[in-house]
């Protein structure tokens, strides 16, 4: 052999010669694989091409064994699908509770490409120094507002009915149209006007001791549960100028306060569970829970007569924000006397009663006479009264306890009495009938977010037993 000293010489031994012809043979067989999805696309398109008619016909064959069969079975519900159903239900809404528990993050909203707090509260040292204003700007029309009584009218019999043979009764007194008309006509002194209590004998019974702690509540948060619908939830947030100066307010019933001891929540000596002084309510006097609980949401101001301001909170929900301060976002920086979020989904009553109906909330008898008597009233189909968004989802209420505010919360209860426990319904309409109230802040959704942490409902509320 000739040797080159510019050549180089590699030897390849036979180990190295099967490692290249192993190497050889992955690659053909990735590149088999590869290749495989296309014949099998390909076996597939002629499969369909040939027996289409069959891969058709075997979904409606088996359709119609399935209808077959089920002729004759009897559908019967079962009690204990019911009672899972239910219990799958509680245990997703308490997940969702203890998830949204306690939370303090601010929501927020993008306002002209910047986001921005939906609710703007004082910082929390300006809080702590905050002082409720004394001079009030706002002048009400009506200087004067007393209410309906039993010794208002001698000759009651037409007023002296068992419960629920009309939704009037001796809690409400029987208000007659005539006497529905002369109320919302606003006079300097507002007299006679039917707004709960009516007679001794009317139920929503309050002990002695209840009332001498609620004579003392300037600034008041409420809620209630009545028929043990829901939990309670400790309000967060607040200062402590507002934990000294602010009533915390809870309304149970016998039933809510049964099932709380049993779930191990039991209420102290000293009538508080936590942050909640709960007040127990004997004799409700409606059998329908959703409208007895509109005693405590719309008539704070005849539960608590020397308190000034109120906020009121759904029990589906967490209160999460200072009082005060949110009586300063929401009422005094404005110079509102009432505050109430806008509703998210909807702006007419008329729309809203289809939503009603079709959710079953209410049945379309009690729906179409209650907006029969809106129509025939003259309610336009607006979205809007005097600026405002018609329409409220009314979980959370921001007031000051004013002649005029009292005044639309009284009727505001007397068309849920008279109608519809569905009071999305009749807000639009006294808001409309009451020209004098034009000093309402609707804050948005989002306000109303950034106010409570929101539970939902955990169970359904027990009717009342009568």
């Amino acid at each position: 052999m000739f040797s080159n000293n510019n050549s180089i010489s590699i030897n390849v031994s036979d180990e190295d010669s099967d490692n290249h012809a192993e190497k050889l043979r992955l690659r053909a067989r990735r590149k088999r694989k590869k290749s495989a999805p296309r014949g099998t696309c390909k076996l597939l398109s002629r499969l369909l091409r040939r027996w289409w008619p069959v891969f058709l016909f075997l979904p409606a064959a088996g359709l119609l064994v399935f209808e077959a069969s089920s002729l004759g079975r009897k559908h019967t519900p079962s009690i204990n699908s019911n009672i899972a159903t239910q219990k799958t239900h509680e245990l997703i809404t308490e997940k969702k509770s203890q998830t949204n528990l306690n939370r303090l993050d601010p929501t927020t909203r993008v306002v002209a490409g910047v986001r921005e707090r939906c609710l703007k509260l004082l910082p929390q040292e300006e809080l702590q120094r905050l002082e409720i204003p004394v001079k009030k700007v706002f002048v009400d029309p009506i200087k004067k507002l007393t209410y309906i009584s039993e010794s208002d009218t001698p000759d009651n019999v037409q007023t002296r009915q068992p419960m629920d043979t009309s939704r009037f009764n001796l809690f409400t007194g029987n208000q007659s149209f005539e006497q529905r008309e002369h109320s919302f006509k606003i006079v300097n002194e507002m007299s006679r006007v039917h707004c709960g209590f009516y007679s001794k004998d009317g139920g929503f019974i309050i002990s002695d001791d209840d009332k001498s702690f609620m004579q003392t509540c300037k600034v008041v948060v409420s809620t209630c549960t009545f028929g043990g619908g829901d939990d309670l939830y400790q309000p967060i947030g607040m200062s402590e100028s507002s934990l000294q100066r602010v009533c915390y307010v809870a309304f149970w019933d016998e039933i809510t306060l049964a099932a709380q001891e049993v779930a191990g929540h039991k209420v102290g000596k000293d009538h508080f569970i936590g942050k909640w002084r709960i007040v127990l309510v004997q004799n409700l006097p409606f059998s329908d829970q959703r409208l007895n609980g509109k005693i405590p949401k719309m008539l704070a101001h005849r539960l608590f007569p020397q308190a000034s301001y109120s906020i009121w909170v759904d029990s589906k929900s967490q209160f999460r924000r200072d009082p005060l301060g949110v009586l300063e976002a929401l009422l005094w920086r404005s110079n509102s006397i009432l505050a109430i979020s806008e509703h998210g989904a909807r702006s007419s009553v008329y729309d809203e009663a289809k939503a009603v109906v079709k959710k079953n909330k209410a049945t379309p008898e009690e729906v179409e006479i209650q907006l029969s008597q809106y129509r025939l009233d003259g309610l336009p189909e607006d979205k809007r009264f005097n600026g405002k968004k018609a329409l409220s989802e009314a979980s959370i209420i921001v007031r000051e306890h004013t002649p005029s505010t009292n005044l639309f919360m009284c009727l505001w209860f007397n068309e849920a009495v008279r109608f519809t426990s569905r009071d999305q319904l009749s807000f639009p309409y006294v808001l409309w009938r009451l020209k004098v109230l034009k000093n309402i802040n609707m804050f948005p959704v989002c306000t109303r977010k950034d106010l409570v942490n929101s539970m939902g409902h955990i169970r359904k509320a027990k009717p009342l037993v009568t």
